[in-house]
């Protein structure tokens, strides 16, 4: 799937619009609506806002820097007049009364919200087969699990169902379904990003995270919802992601936990691959 920088060449070039790339998306979502990805997709009002960018281009207006990107969140971020259930029938009939401050963000950008993602109930699990509207599947192989809490995000875009999504995590719930589904997830450290607006699991732990197909993307949308924010005291005033990246110097690290590597769960194709 093309980066967004890639995408806004085509959109300069007039090779696509954002109404098309909507359609796209709407036409693929219905075509793998077996993985359960999406709870409830925002059909009209995503066209609509396709159509207002389009013409926003077309009369030579300054876009954002998210212009006719395409993003899908996790249904525990409330966006305003929209129903967030984080996937329970206690809150089905919920109506969020405001936006996100993540979500506030992604707008002032001219992204376009497509539709709300399924998850863990309460982002409570590990394996997105806990919702009360049914299990995710992987994308790429429908018998297995796409890891959870925020499994709806990362099949998402493994499966090229929107451009970047949102997700949540408190223990794992962007990391574990970003690596279960062959996608980049950016769990961010406590205090880049604001919470509010983030249906809580472990206020202390909790942090939005973002998936998407590449680094360059995840550290765009990631520099652009941090920040900040009035309505969170916790957060902090730290470089953007994209800014540390460029400005690294010196040799990176990985942590490999060796517990994990040589546990008896782990088939052998597994353990030759960390060998290698």
């Amino acid at each position: 799937m093309k980066n967004i920088k890639s995408f806004h060449k085509a959109l300069a070039a007039k090779e696509t619009s954002c109404l098309k790339e909507v359609q796209q998306f709407l036409a693929e979502i219905e075509t793998r609506s077996s993985l359960n990805a999406f709870l409830e997709v925002f059909k009209e009002e995503a066209l609509e806002r396709a159509e207002a960018l389009d013409a926003k281009f077309a009369s030579g207006e300054k876009t954002g820097r998210l212009a006719g990107v395409v993003i899908a969140i996790k249904d525990v971020i409330v966006y305003k007049g929209h129903i967030c259930s984080a996937s329970s029938k206690m809150l089905e009939n919920y109506e969020a009364i405001y936006h996100a401050t993540a979500i506030e963000k992604l707008l002032a950008e001219d992204a376009i919200i497509i539709g709300r993602l399924n998850c863990d109930e309460f982002a409570m699990g590990s394996s997105n087969e806990n919702s009360a509207f049914g299990p995710v599947l992987n994308a790429q192989d429908e018998n297995k699990i796409p890891g959870g809490s925020s499994g709806g995000s990362a099949v998402a875009v493994q499966a090229g169902l929107c451009h970047v999504s949102l997700g949540s995590d408190t223990g794992g719930s962007v990391r574990m379904p970003a690596s279960y589904c062959g996608t980049v997830g950016i769990k961010p450290g406590y205090g880049r990003i604001s919470r509010h607006g983030l249906i809580a699991y472990a206020s202390s732990f909790d942090q939005i995270g973002v998936f998407a197909s590449n680094v360059e993307d995840a550290a765009l949308i990631t520099g652009i919802i941090s920040g900040v924010d009035e309505f969170d005291s916790t957060l902090l005033n730290v470089p953007s992601i994209k800014t540390a990246i460029s400005n690294w110097e010196k040799p990176a690290k990985i942590a490999v936990l060796k517990e994990a590597i040589e546990s008896e769960a782990l088939d052998s194709e597994v353990k030759a691959a960390f060998e290698d």
